[in-house]
Formats: C-alpha cells, structure tokens, sequence
C-alpha cells in the first residue's frame, strides 16, 4: 500500500491545474506527498484538446497560450455584426499538448510529488477517513494507494439526476489557406450563419493564428452528436459557402462532447470526507456556455488555499447558486423552444456592454447587472419557464 497525503486522479485540465498549484510546503513545514495518476496511453486517456478562456493581466500559463485576442465578434444568421473590444481582458487559447509540457516541466522536480501511469478502480473511503485508491499499471500490476485526500476528475459513471440536458458537441478543423482570409486580431466567437437544426441551435467559431491559419469549428447546442461525415459535411459548407476560404488544407482534426445540464455535481463523493470530485466531475463546466476551464482554476486555487493553511480542502461550488439559476432558465427555454437561441445570443452581444456580459458569463456579476443584462433577453418566455423550474422532476437523462 503506497501512502500519501494526496491523490489526484486524472491527468487532464483539472488534476494537471490542482498538482501545478499545491504547495511545495504545508504549515507543519513538510511537502505533502502528492501522487498524480493519469490512465496509461489508450482509450481512457483523454484526446487533445483546445481550451479558451478570458483573462485579464498576465496569466499562470502564458507561456503555454498559442494566441491571444481582444475583439471577439457575433454574427446573427443575415450576416449582421457586433464586434466587441474586450481589453483590458484577452481571450486566451491554450492547446493541451503545450500546457501539460509547461506543467511538467514546473513540476519536474517538485518534492514530493510523484507521477503514475495507471487504471483507476473506485475509490474507496476507510474507516480512519483516509481513502483507499485502487489502481493497475500500464504492466497489469495492482498499486493500492492509501491517502489523506483524493480528488477525483473522472466523469460519473451516470450523470446525476437532471431536468435539462443538452450537449454541445463540435468538431474543428486546424486549417491552412492559400489566401490570406483571416483577421488574426479577432476571434469568430458564434457565427450564426450555419444550418441551423430542428432543435436547439448551430454555429461557427473561428480562432485565427494568422492570416492563413485558423481553427474553424462547427459546434451545435443539441440532444445528441452528428455523424463523422454530418460534421465534416457541415464544417465544408461553413469554411467554403460562409467564410470563402478557397483552396484549404485541413492540418488536424479536434472534437469534442461537453454536456450542458442544470444537474446538481455533487463536490464530496457519497459517504466520504476525504474524497472530492473537481473539474467537470465536480461541476465546473458553466451550463449555458460550456466553458470550463476559467472555473477550473478558481476551484483549483480554492483547494490549494484550503492545503496551505491545513484546512480540509473541500473544492468550492465553480459557480454561484444565482448563476447556476440563470443557467437552467436558459437551458430550459433552449431545449423547449420558447427562445429562438441565435437571436438570444446577437442581442446579449449587441446590447450589453463588453465588460459587464463578461462578467455575466463568468459567474461574476452583482445581482444588478443580472438583472440589466435579464431585460436584453425574452423577458416573457424566461419568465414563463423561471416560474415552471421548481415544478420539474429532475431525473436521469442518459446521454443521446
């Protein structure tokens, strides 16, 4: 049995962003031992991905950005658009090849700190309230780790119970053109000049590297993913029919699930005070938009606080209960139809000062600009579905 004070459990954005910033000394002045298991190269091992967030001022992992942006722009099904400066905010993009080599190399020779290529089983509470963590190498051989704490980034075995459920499914091409077709100063952030489907909504998104080189993405809001050839076929139609691109060489392909739901994530595992769920496990993907990474580094920071001073590191709620509202009314009014989702997105842009929708989005906002960017939307039709929320079962939904 290997002892240690910590076990994270995936390697990915979240157990990658928790090991990078627990301390390197605790108050009683020793490194806590930390072990961080990543699943060995095969199918449990997450794909590579791209994450984008807003920051301002310098941030942790510049060094690991590929680009950066301060005009985001929206374009409503006709064409029309708002572009918006969002300084002294940036738009960050980050490939996860390049933030796990950054974070590997700060963690190279942290004390204490310890890699592991492993499958992990269920993790088990003890009765001294430690937890027992099994787990199998890449060799087949069973390592059973004991540890004080364990944050866990796995997703559910079976998504909690729910009243809506919606997946925002995307495939993007890293694409080269022959022309130079891209403003690299702004990013495409929904571009609603795609086919748009019977049932939720559809859009573009375009982060440009250079004039010639962009990732493109066609991304739904929508009860269940495309085909490979339906992604495919869409995504030509987007680059060649919308943005005109010409001749185009397709470098490498990304794509991606990300459930929106107002399910409850429960932060601390059944029956356990010393196993927590973080990441996307523990809630921190925000409902309505999908983004994840921002909340992960405020649940990341929280917990490694919660360490340094010898606290019980509960990871807090990414997200406030009143945000958390918000983003069921929405979801709901979405999957109903009560909203006509393309027009809901251009007004907030079109209507809502940068800096205050920014807010709004991440969580962030006094209860007063809620309420002024709530009277940009239908006021009716999310009224209607505010005032039928608590009345809705929330129950299983599978994934579709």
């Amino acid at each position: 049995m290997v002892e240690a004070d910590i076990v994270v459990v995936g390697a990915g954005a979240a157990g990658l962003s928790l090991a990078h910033r627990l301390p390197a000394e605790v108050p009683r002045g020793a490194a806590p031992s930390v072990v961080l298991i990543d699943p060995p190269p095969g199918p449990l091992r997450a794909p590579r991905r791209t994450w984008c967030f807003w920051e301002s001022g310098p941030g942790r992992f510049d060094a690991a950005t590929t680009a950066s942006w301060e005009w985001l722009r929206v374009r409503s099904r006709d064409g029309a658009a708002v572009l918006r400066h969002i300084a002294p905010a940036r738009y960050k993009m980050i490939r996860s090849d390049d933030f796990e080599a950054l974070v590997d190399r700060d963690l190279k020779d942290r004390p204490g700190l310890r890699r592991l290529a492993a499958t992990v089983g269920t993790v088990t509470p003890l009765p001294d309230g430690t937890a027992c963590v099994p787990a199998t190498d890449a060799t087949g051989a069973r390592v059973d780790l004991r540890a004080r704490w364990v944050f866990d980034s796995r997703p559910p075995d079976r998504p909690p119970p729910a009243r809506t459920r919606l997946l925002q499914h995307f495939r993007g091409w890293f694409v080269r053109t022959e022309r130079p077709v891209f403003d690299p100063e702004v990013v495409d952030l929904m571009d609603f000049r795609t086919g748009q489907p019977e049932r939720g909504l559809s859009f573009g998104y375009v982060l440009p590297t250079g004039r010639h080189t962009a990732l493109v993405e066609y991304t739904e809001f929508g009860p269940t993913p495309l085909t490979s050839a339906a992604y495919d076929g869409a995504l030509d139609d987007y680059t060649r029919r919308v943005l005109r691109t010409g001749a185009t060489e397709v470098l490498s392909t990304e794509q991606g699930v990300i459930p929106m739901t107002d399910a409850v994530f429960e932060r601390r595992a059944e029956g356990s005070g010393a196993v927590f769920r973080i990441g996307m496990a523990g809630g921190a993907t925000r409902a309505s938009t999908g983004y994840t990474f921002a909340a992960v580094q405020r649940q990341s920071e929280a917990v490694a606080r919660a360490v340094r001073a010898g606290r019980r590191p509960v990871p807090p709620p990414p997200h406030p209960a009143r945000a958390r509202l918000m983003d069921a009314v929405l979801l709901r009014a979405l999957d109903t139809g009560r909203v006509d989702g393309p027009d809901l997105f251009f007004r907030l842009f079109d209507r809502v000062p940068a800096g205050r929708l920014l807010r709004f989005l991440d969580g962030r906002s006094p209860l007063y600009e809620d309420l002024a960017v709530g009277v940009r939307t239908p006021v009716l039709p999310m009224l209607r579905t505010a005032a039928e929320l608590p009345w809705l079962p929330r129950r299983h939904i599978s994934a579709r």
